[in-house]
């Protein structure tokens, strides 16, 4: 699997660019995964449902099933998220796993970055940030920049720079 991140301020437009990549790297007859970082906590289910009901009675793992999808939820506790890699790891194998956040972990990515936002760039010399997406000018850079609106050649560029993953062995 390869895989390669995006990452940005709040607000920049990374759920915007992975949703526009996604069908174009597809069209391009690529399996494409999904892992999203959030900064606060979350839930699938809501109180009342069974699988909320297992979870509070103190189940480490919880799957729904559907005819349609499943999905697993796993109670961290006071126990750290676990590294990037290890999450990769759980997914099935795809073409291309593209990364929502997790800026601090040491992989390829390309920083979302809109002026009119007024933040300043995550983007410093020796990051793993390998371009910018942006929807403005930007000062001269020592790694590409990339026009936000040209969702294609964003993911000529993605083809390009994803990192190949190879996951530990067990």
């Amino acid at each position: 699997m390869r895989m390669i991140g995006l990452v940005g301020r709040s607000g920049s437009g990374k759920t915007t660019l992975i949703a526009a990549l996604l069908p174009a790297l597809r069209a391009r007859g690529l399996t494409v995964s999904t892992i999203k970082h959030a900064h606060h906590g979350f839930d699938l289910d809501r109180p009342g449902k069974d699988s909320f009901v297992h979870r509070e009675a103190g189940a480490q793992e919880v799957m729904l099933v559907s005819d349609s999808r499943w999905a697993l939820m796993h109670e961290l506790g006071a126990a750290a998220p676990p590294p990037l890699e290890a999450l990769v790891a759980r997914l099935a194998p795809v073409d291309l796993v593209l990364i929502e956040g997790f800026h601090t972990h040491r992989h390829a990515a390309i920083e979302v970055h809109r002026p009119s936002e007024g933040h300043a760039l995550m983007w410093r010399e020796g990051s793993d940030i390998v371009a910018v997406a942006s929807d403005g000018a930007l000062p001269p850079l020592a790694v590409p920049v990339l026009d936000l609106n040209h969702t294609q050649a964003i993911a000529d560029f993605v083809l390009a720079e994803a990192e190949t993953y190879v996951p530990p062995r067990t």
